[in-house]
């Protein structure tokens, strides 16, 4: 076991002990140097067990979560390889588990409850629509943290599985009265999939809501909250007993599905469906009326599609003009909101300008938002490939240069900027006039996302000069221009000055010679120091890099002197 106050590789010096498993302790440790608060993950190899079985399911885990990007879930920065164990390192979650909620104050209030859901659907509904979906399989209120923001992030992906429809199954995995059938009945039952995690996060809401541990309980098969406390509602008992049917056919079939239920589970009720019934009635009279009025609707759809460009247009014309941020985002959002105009990109990219004019940050809640817009309307905007490309290249560029959650660096903005810039590869034209920026963008993202890795399994060996090569077109051409606003270049700049510092010996080893290193290192030296700062945010971040600057030379010298 680690001990505290021990120093990990060098940087990370050990806090606290925050959780243990069976062959696991998980600690809070800080970087000093950086100021940062991270969690540390201790896997002990023991050699009395099949450590290949215990390697395989944490290699999973470490994959699975360098892909994902979702503000809901952790993300890995650092594994390594010790004597007696593996240790990750990854983002540091302040809260306290569900399950441990529950033990300290009982069953948790329908309204909490209904957040807490509607946030699960949404990163399991992003899990299982990755290419291979991705099966959690372990959905469980120990498996979920509550931060001081009142928001969940789901941890412990130790069972993960990529959905394939030609694989094999794995069955037993899971916690004992969380687990869906199927994962204990094997094939008769069929392959886990997303109705897998369906089934567990029904358990788990029904253990929210009545403080009946499943784990803990034989339940009967079917689960009614109504059961055990009646005042609660009817619309969210059946939404319960419908994730958690035995037949997986019977329950939702998608997180989508269930979250729309989710958000009007209160008219889910037995009157709502009588009055549905009637209103049935009124409908279908209603339709006959219709028909009379349809030829007298094609003539009035041109002059309605004029005046909904009328209306964007003035929506547009007054966020510009407005000087508060609230307004601004809400003209915008009610921009995108009429009928015909979602696929228009002017009203997101006037709502990413309004991101970076606002405070220089693109928030945690900024994200969600634009993600939302964007991804809710992706057939629309789509359509126009000329016109998403360019979106798309937008919101990377957002994220590479503005995003924060409170713990981000430059290095993890360029991994949340991946998806957009493959995005920009995937959808440009060949003639596309910044698709060739993208490709370096991305290409920098995908390498930081998998360095660690590449590390410790020693196939980081050529990365190196690519990234050296990304990294001076890149300074060539954005830090250079002093029509670039001054945050884009001086974080671009630090960039290029960090990546020098840290892997001077690895680009040596790759190729690259001692002039083209001080070349470029003359180039970021020449710029940040000429870069008149007008703020003091943009000040702090010139001066960091230039106090910086003469010890990454020095080490530049050492190494090419050895």
């Amino acid at each position: 076991m680690l001990s505290i106050g021990s120093i990990v590789d060098g940087k990370y010096k050990i806090l606290s002990e925050i959780g243990h498993g069976g062959m696991s302790v998980v600690y809070m440790a800080i970087n000093e140097k950086a100021n940062k608060t991270w969690a540390i993950k201790e896997v002990r190899k023991d050699p009395s067990i099949d450590m290949d079985f215990v390697t395989t399911g944490l290699m999973n885990e470490i994959n699975t979560l360098k892909k994902l990007k979702h503000p809901y879930l952790p993300s890995i920065v650092d594994v390594i390889d010790d004597e007696d164990s593996y240790l990750i390192v990854m983002d540091y979650i302040e809260g306290r588990s569900l399950d441990k909620i529950i033990e300290e104050t009982g069953a948790q209030p329908e309204e909490y409850v209904v957040k807490w859901a509607k946030q699960l659907c949404d990163v399991f509904g992003y899990l299982h629509s990755r290419n291979p979906a991705i099966i959690y399989r372990d959905l469980k209120p120990a498996n979920i943290m509550l931060r001081p923001d009142g928001n969940i992030t789901v941890i412990d992906f130790g069972t993960v599985k990529n959905y394939e429809t030609n694989a094999g199954e794995t069955t037993n995995i899971g916690t004992k009265g969380y687990a869906a059938p199927e994962q204990y009945m094997g094939t008769s039952l069929g392959r886990t999939d997303a109705r897998t995690d369906i089934y567990s996060l029904g358990v788990t809401l029904y253990y929210l809501l009545t403080n009946v541990d499943p784990a803990r309980n034989v339940l009967n098969n079917v689960l009614s909250i109504r059961e055990k406390n009646p005042a609660l509602s009817r619309g969210l008992d059946s939404i319960i007993r419908k994730c958690t049917n035995y037949l997986p056919e019977q329950r939702y079939q998608s997180c989508a599905e269930l979250q729309y239920d989710l958000e009007n589970y209160e008219r889910i009720e037995p009157v709502y469906r009588k009055r549905q019934k009637r209103k049935l009635v009124l409908f279908s009279v209603t339709m006959v009326i219709s028909l009379v009025f349809l030829i007298a609707g094609f003539v009035f759809r041109g002059m309605a599609g004029n005046k909904a460009e009328e209306t964007y247009m003035r929506l547009l014309r007054e966020a510009e003009k407005s000087s508060q941020y609230e307004d601004k985002i809400e003209l915008y959002r009610d921009s995108i909101d009429i009928a015909n105009m979602a696929g228009r990109t002017e009203a997101y990219l006037g709502l990413i300008q309004t991101f970076k004019s606002n405070d220089a940050v693109f928030s945690v809640e900024e994200s969600k938002l634009l993600e939302k817009l964007v991804k809710s309307n992706m057939e629309q905007l789509t359509a126009n490939r000329e016109d998403y490309t360019k979106l798309s290249f937008e919101i990377g560029k957002l994220y590479w240069y503005y995003y924060d959650d409170g713990t981000s660096n430059q290095i993890t903005r360029s991994k949340y900027s991946i998806e957009w810039f493959q995005d920009v590869i995937d959808y440009a034209e060949e003639n596309y006039e910044n698709r060739v920026m993208a490709e370096v963008y991305l290409n920098i993202g995908l390498f930081y996302r998998d360095i660690t890795m590449n590390i410790t399994e020693g196939s980081d060996k050529g990365s190196y000069l690519p990234l050296f090569t990304n990294l001076t077109d890149l300074i060539n051409t954005v830090a250079v221009d002093e029509n670039e606003s001054e945050i884009v270049r001086l974080e671009l700049l630090e960039l290029g000055r960090a990546a020098l510092h840290q892997y001077v010996p690895k680009f040596k080893v790759d190729g690259v010679t001692k002039e083209q290193i001080l070349e470029l290192y003359g180039v970021i030296n020449e710029i940040v120091t000429g870069i008149d700062a007008t703020a003091d945010i943009t000040a702090e971040k010139r001066q960091k890099t230039l106090d910086l600057m003469p010890d990454t030379y020095d080490r530049i010298q050492i190494e090419y002197g050895t």
